[in-house]
């Protein structure tokens, strides 16, 4: 059987700087699809996920396959691994990076590197893969390439450890339209008009990848082995394990042993032996050494176990992924409305969901349960809201507490995460950046500001100080600028800050809400909820113009009377403030908790009596 010459490579990138656009393009120009396909009229075909569509970032790290005839008339099977951008889902990163020999870092050319392109490079480095650099988006009229190389091959200085790492290529692309050229079009540079006419496509990049981009180096004469980077699940074929084949072949049918690092834990046969074409799977009957496989035939498979053929007993050391910052309590839904929305909700139900998701998420670390409620801790709060809106899509019904930072004690000293916040904003907001930030207790590492009156500003922030700063500063610059973060360290706790936010209008009772009710609330506060609403005892209802929480009655009812006057059909109500989840988990404190159905988001208090509530703050 004849192979084709292969070259594995992960695409990595800072969320939204192209990096999905430009794996569309190579798809659709290697014909991985037939011209009257959906695919070819769509974008970010890789997000395939709901919420990476909506949210348009990368979550899950996959990978795909294109075919490519090199100018020399060669043919190259590529094995593309497209990774997320956001040091939250750090843990997928750090699972399939294992599986490329090189990588191509995408880098806007008008934002340039940002915290967690040095997240995502810092891992590939790590793995001394061979780099190709791409800035992207020259077309932007802000674009400035040369600014943002110098600082891309300052960002390489800063990382690497060994010298032959600082001599990569470097391409130009409009990714969005499919283009990639060797040197910069200068002429065209910023004006989006011209680029479009200026002659391009994708060959430079994938001659370059094949040129630069070593083969795999594996010895195929030896037994098989691969290590297990991510799993995959079919309601057919059961559990794929997916990875990239360091020796040997494996055959359908053939029997293998699995292996923690060198424990042997059990033994499989080979059911199915699939590999990447494109977006789909094609069934073969025998693996190429350094091709990336799926593997069919093992139901209790986990990521980092080693598959190998009979007689090996070494597999290789269990992947290790970086620790959790932040932790948040699931338990199942207490309020008066549980079970009334959701399809799952009791804590068995919730319990076998999250020990399903620990299989895939090895960034998630579960601990329970203990009293009816388990510790799930994340990489952040985007990392832990992803994984609750999945779950409330699929139907459970759960309540979460605020989220904690982990603290850790080191020499007996407590010690908390700080994180390097990065933030780009008009000159006209840094007033109100600086104050929010003060009030945190961030110090300013560095600022400066370009021709364009755009500030870049870095601090050194507490992720404690920092739990509920996106949603609040968002609101205060109108939704302009960007916010990026990355881990830094831990460092000895800091003192507590007082509430960032007002208090609570919270319901004295249980009922509908009513416009008659709501009309004199909106003048204490702005209200969560119309009228018509059902709400309960204990259920904070809207955010109040002061520091104090304030019990209101929204189930109020005008009392009925003979007399008539326009008044009764004058009633005018402020739009309600609707909370996404992220916001909510921002919003609430310590005494309270946050309600998911798949229907609904409510916040309430942890004790929904008022006389418990007083109790409690004696």
């Amino acid at each position: 059987m004849k192979f084709m010459q292969i070259r594995n490579i992960a695409i990595i990138a800072h969320v939204d700087h192209g990096k999905t656009t430009l794996i569309d393009g190579m798809l659709k120009q290697t014909h991985a699809f037939r011209e009257n396909q959906s695919e070819m009229n769509q974008s970010t075909i890789l997000d395939s996920n709901d919420l990476e569509r909506e949210k348009g970032i990368t979550i899950l790290a996959k990978n795909t396959a294109v075919f490519y005839k090199s100018a020399a008339g060669e043919d190259y099977k590529i094995n593309i691994i497209d990774t997320p951008g956001h040091a939250d889902f750090a843990g997928e990163v750090e699972r399939v990076i294992s599986m490329a020999d090189g990588a191509v870092l995408l880098v806007d050319a008008a934002e340039g590197p940002l915290p967690q392109t040095r997240f995502v490079l810092e891992q590939a480095l790590k793995q001394k893969l061979k780099m190709i650099v791409i800035v992207n988006k020259i077309d932007r009229r802000d674009a400035e390439p040369d600014k943002v190389l110098a600082q891309v091959e300052e960002l390489f200085l800063n990382l690497v450890d060994d010298d032959a790492q600082l001599d990569f290529p470097i391409l130009y692309a409009v990714g969005r339209d499919g283009k990639v050229w060797d040197d910069l079009p200068r002429e065209e540079v910023g004006n989006a008009e011209l680029i479009a006419k200026h002659p391009g496509d994708l060959r430079p990049i994938f001659e370059e990848i094949i040129r630069t981009i070593p083969a795999p180096k594996v010895n195929g004469e030896l037994p098989f082995k691969m290590q297990v980077s991510t799993l995959d699940f079919d309601t057919y074929k059961g559990t794929y394990a997916i990875g990239k084949v360091t020796q040997g072949v494996v055959k359908k049918g053939q029997r293998l042993v699995i292996l923690n690092e060198n424990e042997k834990v059990g033994e499989m046969s080979v059911a199915h032996l699939m590999t990447s074409d494109g977006l789909a799977r094609q069934e073969t009957e025998l693996s190429q050494a350094g091709d990336i496989i799926a593997i069919t035939g093992a139901e209790n498979i986990a990521i980092g176990q080693t598959l190998a053929a009979l007689g090996e007993t070494e597999g290789f050391p269990s992947i290790n992924v970086t620790e959790p910052t932040l932790k948040i309590r699931i338990a199942a839904n207490t309020s008066p409305f549980a079970g009334k929305e959701g399809d799952f909700c009791t804590i068995r139900q919730i319990a076998e969901r999250l020990r399903k998701e620990q299989k895939t998420n090895l960034g998630l670390r579960i601990e329970g349960p203990e009293g009816g409620s388990f510790n799930v801790a994340g990489r952040g709060e985007l990392h832990l809201a992803i994984l609750i809106e999945t779950m409330r899509r699929e139907g459970y019904e759960m309540e979460l507490s605020k989220p904690q930072v982990i603290i850790k004690e080191v020499d007996g000293v407590a010690m908390e995460p700080y994180e390097e916040m990065t933030i780009e904003i008009a000159k006209e907001f840094m007033g109100v950046i600086t104050e929010e930030l003060g009030k945190r207790k961030a110090n300013l590492i560095d600022s400066i500001t370009n021709e364009k009156g755009i500030t870049r500003m870095v601090y050194e922030v507490s992720s404690r100080n920092i739990l509920g700063f996106r949603s609040q500063i968002l609101t205060k610059t109108r939704g302009n600028g960007l916010f990026s973060s990355r881990f830094l360290k831990y460092a000895p706790v800091s003192p507590a800050l007082p509430q960032m936010r007002n208090g609570a209008l919270i319901a004295t009772e249980s009922g509908t809400a009513t416009a008659y009710a709501l009309e004199t609330i909106q003048e204490r506060g702005r209200t969560f909820i119309n009228p018509g609403d059902s709400v309960y005892e204990g259920q904070i209802i809207g955010l109040r113009n002061q520091q104090e929480d304030l019990e209101v009655n929204v189930c109020k009812a005008k009392k009925l009377t003979n007399f008539r006057s326009n008044a009764d059909f004058l009633t005018v109500l402020d739009t309600r403030i609707e909370l996404s989840l992220e916001q909510s988990l921002d919003f609430i404190e310590d005494d309270e908790l946050l309600e998911v159905t798949p229907k609904s988001l409510r916040l309430r208090k942890l004790h929904l009596n008022k006389v418990v509530r007083n109790r409690q703050a004696r």
